[in-house]
C-alpha cells in the first residue's frame, strides 16, 4: 500500500531519484533525534550532471529553478532512505539552504532556490514549509549552478 507522500508524488507525475551514494569523504545524510541532516545536494539526474555553470552567463532564472528542483528531488530521496523508505515519517521540512553559482553582479538568488522550496511545499503541504536561506557563490562543485541542504524533521 503506497503512503500519502508516495500517493501525492504520483499525483505531481514526480519519480524521485535514488538516493545517491556520496562523492567524497562524508555520508549522505546523519540522523540525531528526530532530525535528518541531508548534506549538499547537486543535480545528478540518472547519473548525469545536469545545470553546469554560471546563473546569469549560462542559463537563466527559470533554467536555474529547474536545476534547484532537481537538487530538492535528490534531498527527498536522501530523506527517503534515512526513514527507511517510507515519506510519510517526514513530519516537516525545517530548514534549506541553497548556493547559488552566479556572475559577480547577480542578486536574485532566492528565486532559484524557490525552485526546491515550492518542490517541497508541493509534494509535503504545510509540512514543507521551512526556514530558508540562498546565498551565491563563485564556484560550486563540478561547476554546477546550485547546490542545496536541508534539514528534515521525522516521527
Amino acid at each position: 500500500m503506497t503512503g500519502t507522500i508516495d500517493a501525492r508524488l504520483a499525483e505531481l507525475g514526480i519519480e524521485l531519484p535514488h538516493a545517491a551514494a556520496p562523492a567524497a569523504n562524508y555520508i549522505p545524510y546523519v540522523v540525531t533525534g528526530d532530525l535528518i541532516f541531508v548534506s549538499g545536494q547537486v543535480p545528478f539526474w540518472n547519473g548525469e550532471l545536469k545545470g553546469v555553470g554560471k546563473v546569469g552567463r549560462d542559463m537563466d532564472i527559470p533554467a536555474a529553478q529547474e536545476i534547484a528542483r532537481i537538487c530538492g528531488l535528490n534531498l527527498i530521496a536522501q530523506a527517503r532512505a534515512a526513514c527507511d523508505g517510507d515519506l510519510d515519517r517526514i513530519s516537516g521540512v525545517v530548514k534549506v539552504g541553497g548556493f547559488v553559482n552566479a556572475v559577480p553582479d547577480f542578486d536574485q538568488h532566492p528565486e532559484i532556490i524557490n525552485g526546491c522550496s515550492d518542490l517541497m511545499v508541493d509534494v509535503f503541504g504545510d509540512k514543507g514549509r521551512h526556514s530558508r536561506f540562498a546565498v551565491g557563490a563563485g564556484s560550486l562543485p563540478r561547476g554546477v549552478a546550485v547546490e542545496i541542504e536541508a534539514i528534515f524533521r521525522r516521527d
